[in-house]
C-alpha cells in the first residue's frame, strides 16, 4: 500500500503569507467551502494556493475568487477540471451582512488567509483587511528583525 503524502503543517492545507505582508488584518472569520470530489482529493494532497484569492459578495452569497486547486491526474480523468473556478463560501446570513457592510461602506477588502481541515471538513479563514502603505511595510519589517535579534541576544545569555 502506497503512503499518502501529508499536507503541510498538520491540519493546515495552505496559507496566504502575502496577505499578512500586504494588509493590516482587522477581523477574522471561519467559513465552510463548497467543493467537488476531485478538489477534496487534491486538497488532501496539499495542492492548493491562495496567493491572489479574495472574497466577492453576489446576491447575498460569498464567493472565493482566485484560489488555485491543482487537479490530480488520476482523480479527475472523467471531469473537465477548472483549477481557478469560483467556490462558494458557507457563512451565516448575519456574517455575510456584516462583511458586505464593511466592504461597501468602510472600504475594507475581504481576503482568504488559510485553508485547513476541521472535523473532516475544509474550512477557509477569511479576514477583513486594509492595505498597508510602503512605510508601514518597512516599519513592520524592522520590528520583525528587531524581535528576531532580541531573541538571539536572550538565547546567548
Amino acid at each position: 500500500m502506497a503512503k499518502k503524502k501529508k499536507a503541510p503543517g498538520g491540519n493546515t492545507i495552505c496559507l496566504n503569507k502575502r496577505a499578512k505582508h500586504e494588509y493590516t488584518i482587522e477581523s477574522k472569520f471561519e467559513a465552510g467551502l463548497s467543493l467537488t470530489g476531485w478538489e477534496v482529493k487534491s486538497l488532501r494532497e496539499g495542492r492548493a494556493q491562495l496567493i491572489d484569492s479574495y472574497v466577492v459578495f453576489k446576491n447575498g452569497e460569498a464567493w472565493l475568487v482566485g484560489a488555485h486547486i491543482t487537479p490530480l491526474i488520476t482523480a479527475s480523468t472523467h471531469v473537465v477540471a477548472d483549477p481557478r473556478r469560483d467556490r462558494k463560501l458557507l457563512l451565516h446570513k448575519n456574517e455575510i451582512h456584516k462583511l458586505t457592510g464593511a466592504v461597501e461602506a468602510k472600504g475594507y477588502t475581504c481576503v482568504a488567509l488559510a485553508l485547513y481541515w476541521k472535523n473532516g471538513m475544509v474550512k477557509c479563514e477569511i479576514a477583513l483587511v486594509k492595505g498597508k502603505k510602503l512605510h508601514d511595510k518597512r516599519a513592520a519589517e524592522k520590528e520583525k528583525d528587531w524581535n528576531r535579534q532580541k531573541q538571539r541576544l536572550m538565547a546567548a545569555q
